[in-house]
């Protein structure tokens, strides 16, 4: 059975106008997922320098009013130093193009989210700061699709 020549003409234009769409949103959302491991190592850094503070020079942070979630800053500083790492390498992992980066950076990224929830008592602004930048980072690696037909 055969199609009417006005079905088969539209059924063309929609896959050709599908595949160009896909042709012009791949390269944006690489450049997301780019972004998105960039700030993974920027945030892991950031991280890593802020554990750095918390174990040998504790007296930067002070801690204001009682919060239900108090640790010791050493503990903070061991915490921030390992998730900062870990942040670190798996925004190495996503640009290098491996599949568990990607993976891996949005369970840490949500991790850090948390410790920086967490150390909001200590250092309130820079918390805030770097749950947002997880927050985008997360996006960026959820949003991305990775379409072998472009290849």
């Amino acid at each position: 059975m055969s199609l009417p020549p006005q079905t088969a003409r539209s059924d063309e234009a929609l896959a050709s106008s599908r595949s160009a769409h896909r042709a012009d949103a791949a390269p944006w959302m690489a450049g997301m997922t780019t972004f998105a491991g960039v700030m993974l190592i920027i945030a892991g850094a950031f991280n890593v320098i802020q554990g750095l503070v918390a174990l040998f020079q504790n007296e930067v942070y002070v801690a204001g009013r009682e919060y239900i979630f108090a640790f010791d800053l050493t503990a903070w500083g061991w915490t921030h130093l390992i998730v900062g790492a870990v942040v670190a390498a798996a925004g190495f992992a996503v640009l290098s193009g491996q599949v568990w980066g990607r993976s891996v950076g949005v369970g840490i990224a949500v991790l850090s989210m948390l410790a920086n929830f967490l150390f909001i008592p200590y250092y309130p602004v820079w918390s805030l700061l770097i749950i947002a930048l997880d927050f985008f980072v997360i996006w960026a690696l959820i949003a991305y699709k990775h379409d072998s037909s472009l290849n």
